[in-house]
């Protein structure tokens, strides 16, 4: 058997990479949320029925839990973070504590382990986007080398971000000094079913359904890629089980779509499935922080595992709208 650790794992990516790695019979997870954001839902709980899922509710900031944490893990997929754009806003000081208090005490944890598990940190496309901001000259699209810049401090927009950067710095110097496997992924706008309703899609899916009108939509002639979270959880596991991910120094890699669109014809497109749309669109600039264009290079997950994305974004936003009307928000 394989023991897999996951934290956050009541969070859209942590459900749906729970669901995908129960697919191997020879995998054995232990689940790990505060549940201060996410719920034990229908689909997660689903999850807890298989024999081989033990759940723990835990406080992943206090220091203390990781003393009752099994020692004998082969991977650990960090998943637990604050996210959410509107919560980057609203919160910064608790963005910036959670996510990294999290990670030092995770990767505190692995230092003091005789078998040390093989690591899997979730970074973000965030990492970056203030280099795009600063420079504008970056590569469209855009590889894992670039640099990682926070453009304003006194911006909350950054808080994140600068969790991230940190923390791949936090994750490629530990695992060096204390000899660990570990690979970073960035991940590029994940969507899909039981996805939450902070980032855009499930944001417009909602007041689309709730005939929202007039309907404000912000940075409409920014382009995004959008990538259906099976296939990035996918690709996720595809890069943990690789032997080619577990040198120094470890690899970092882009995990997204590769087909632009910009986000008036997302709305659009959300307009059509559904079949509703307003009489009055309001249109406002991006948020302060805000790229015009992302889009990430995919060429290195390609090469290391022959991953690629497999849902066409037409199918993806059909499954994430069905699933959306048969679990209403409450």
């Amino acid at each position: 058997m394989k023991k897999i650790l996951i934290t956050g794992a009541v969070g859209a990516i942590g459900c749906h990479l729970s669901r995908h790695l129960l697919t191997d019979s020879k995998n054995q997870l232990v689940l790990v949320d505060n549940l201060q954001r996410g719920k034990i839902d229908n689909d997660f709980s689903e999850l807890l029925k298989n024999e081989r899922v033990t759940f723990i509710e835990a406080d992943l900031t206090n220091q203390e839990f990781y003393k009752t944490l099994d020692t004998d893990f082969d991977q650990v997929y960090h998943l637990a973070a604050v996210n959410g754009t509107k919560l980057f806003y609203q919160m910064p000081q608790e963005v910036l504590r959670v996510n990294t208090l999290t990670l030092v005490y995770i990767l505190e944890w692995i230092r003091g382990l005789v078998k040390k598990p093989k690591l899997c940190f979730t970074s973000s496309n965030e990492a970056y986007a203030g280099a795009l901001a600063s420079f504008n000259q970056l590569p469209i699209p855009t590889p894992e080398n670039v640099p990682l810049v926070i453009s304003d401090t006194y911006n909350a927009r950054w808080s994140y971000a600068s969790t991230k950067l940190i923390g791949e710095l936090f994750v490629i110097h530990y695992a060096k000094a204390y000899d660990f496997s570990a690979v970073i992924v960035r991940p590029h706008n994940f969507y899909g079913p039981r996805s939450g309703y902070d980032h855009v899609i499930p944001e417009f899916i909602d007041r689309i359904f709730k005939k929202t009108d007039p309907f404000s939509v912000f940075g409409s002639d920014d382009t995004r890629t959008f990538c259906y979270l099976p296939d990035a959880v996918r690709g996720m596991q595809m890069l943990m089980d690789s032997e080619k991910t577990n040198n120094q120094p470890i690899e970092t890699v882009h995990i997204g779509a590769t087909d632009e669109i910009v986000m008036i014809d997302l709305l659009k497109k959300l307009f059509n499935i559904i079949g509703w749309e307003p009489k009055k669109l309001d249109v406002q600039s991006s948020p302060q922080g805000s790229v015009k264009r992302r889009l990430a290079d995919i060429t290195k997950i390609k090469n290391l595992v022959g991953w690629e994305p497999e849902t066409s974004l037409e199918d993806g936003l059909k499954k994430t709208i069905e699933w959306y009307k048969n679990n209403p928000k409450k």
